[in-house]
């Protein structure tokens, strides 16, 4: 595989995760931190890590609503329990 096939597939499995972290809000944060040792805000420091390493200029907040799909004060009020 060549590495930009290669960016491309494991950015299509990260927005596959993304979407099914979406769709399962059933499934808390710390469920995620317990099982698997990381959490949806995990991923949005990644994300926001990996953006400024690529020069973009973005916040947490910014990255925690790409990651949750809305603003993460929003996602705590209808799906933190």
């Amino acid at each position: 595989m060549d590495k930009q096939i290669q960016i491309e597939v494991e950015a299509a499995a990260f927005r596959r995760l993304l979407a099914h972290l979406q769709e399962r809000t059933d499934v808390q944060n710390i469920d995620l931190m317990d099982l698997a040792g990381f959490c949806r805000n995990c991923l949005a420091k990644w994300y926001l890590a990996a953006a400024e390493q690529q020069g973009v200029k973005m916040d947490y907040d910014a990255a925690r609503e790409y990651v949750y799909d809305m603003p993460y004060e929003q996602w705590k009020q209808k799906y933190q329990k």
